[in-house]
């Protein structure tokens, strides 16, 4: 790769580098842009570092600065407070900053935010004959959002997906199903799953099928309205009720969370509700065990996401147990890299863990290795470099 001699302004009311599920994905996008040539410069909702932060953690001949531009009303401010930014002045910082710049940048890429910030950010663009890029990895649901269907989070919502979207200037989906939406829609579209740094991932995956337990299983993220984790719960205990050696770690909820997705009552003895994780002991708490387990509802919203923490799982050599949502049938073959549940029940978890306590030793090492090469395949952002330094280049006003 050769720089192209071109910034992009990466921006959204977003986290970055980490905080949320949605900075890992922009954190991708930006790696693979500055190893396509591009200089990154991801402008961020919070409050800080107000000047430019170089990220060192980049492969190729562009760069990664970031910076907050206070987007996101700060956690102690009144409803008041909260409600003028969002319907008001949601993206106004964002375009202001982008005023400030000495030279425009050649694209902006843009991540959340909704139809508020989309107001501010089409009309800079527009104005500056500068293209926009939407960087799009949900649809979400009325259940996903406070206020139900006609909640102003909802409505916001649809109409970025619906309008404020399709009328950029090219699209980066992260499914095959928004890639097939936008581009019935006339986009311009490149399709990007979630994507991290896989090959400088220092993996040692033992497996912890020993000792007291031959089977231990993680889940480790957020669950939200989208992860089936009583059911999760619910399977593993059947299957230690039946004498069965088996242990879930569920990591990311509290164990006061866990208990009141349980209706109050404490975990089975089975599962081990373990609570928040440093972002850089996922690795550690992901290599330990011998499966991660995924379970969805295939409706619209999971077919339209990629679960970020699919990709991480086998990035660290652990096969993945999981009902086929969104992509992942393209990246989890049923033996190869992991197992697949039937569908999404109780029952059909439970049938796809008795075939995992069946696997020998040799199997399950042969899933992990078959795993690691997946993710080296698909999941690491230098795979990515050329297709986004091109569609780039293509989407030129």
């Amino acid at each position: 790769m050769t720089r192209r001699g071109a910034w992009v302004a990466q921006v959204g009311p977003f986290l970055f580098p980490w905080g949320q599920p949605g900075s890992r994905r922009v954190y991708g996008v930006a790696r693979s842009l500055a190893a396509a040539g591009y200089d990154v410069v991801v402008a961020s909702g919070e409050d800080g570092p107000r000047a430019p932060t170089r990220l060192d953690e980049v492969d190729g001949p562009g760069s990664v600065r970031y910076l907050g531009l206070g987007e996101i009303p700060p956690a102690g401010a009144s409803r008041l407070t909260r409600s003028v930014q969002w319907f008001l002045r949601w993206g106004q910082r964002t375009a202001h900053w982008l005023d400030a710049q000495p030279t425009l940048p050649s694209h902006v890429v843009v991540a959340g935010g909704d139809a508020p910030y989309m107001v501010h950010l089409r009309r800079w663009c527009r104005r500056n004959r500068v293209p926009l890029i939407a960087d799009v990895v949900d649809w979400y649901s009325p259940r996903q959002l406070r206020g139900g269907v006609l909640g102003p989070p909802h409505l916001s919502a649809q109409a970025a997906l619906r309008y404020y979207y399709p009328r950029c200037d090219g699209i980066i989906a992260v499914s095959s199903f928004l890639e097939r939406h936008y581009r019935s829609r006339g986009s311009r579209v490149l399709r990007v799953p979630p994507t991290l740094d896989v090959r400088n991932l220092a993996v040692q995956p033992t497996g912890a099928g020993t000792g007291r337990t031959d089977l231990t299983l993680v889940y480790a993220g957020t669950p939200g309205r989208k992860d089936l984790i009583i059911d999760m719960i619910r399977a593993v205990d059947r299957l230690d009720r039946e004498g069965a050696r088996i242990e879930l770690r569920i990591y990311g909820p509290s164990p006061q969370q866990v208990r009141g997705l349980l209706g109050g009552e404490p975990p089975p003895g089975s599962v081990r509700s373990l609570g928040r994780l440093p972002q850089q002991d996922i690795p550690r708490a992901l290599q330990e065990a011998d499966f991660s387990v995924l379970l969805r509802r295939p409706e619209r919203g999971n077919q339209a996401g990629f679960p970020t923490k699919f990709c991480e799982s086998l990035a660290n050599g652990t096969p993945v147990i999981a009902n086929l949502t969104s992509d992942l049938g393209g990246y989890l073959v049923d033996g190869r890299e992991g197992l697949v549940c039937a569908d999404h029940s109780v029952t059909g978890l439970g049938e796809t863990l008795r075939t995992a306590l069946r696997l020998t030793a040799a199997q399950r090492r042969q899933m992990r290795e078959a795993a690691r090469r997946r993710a080296l395949d698909s999941f690491d952002f230098r795979a990515y470099a050329e297709p986004l330094g091109t569609f780039l280049d293509t989407v030129r006003l």
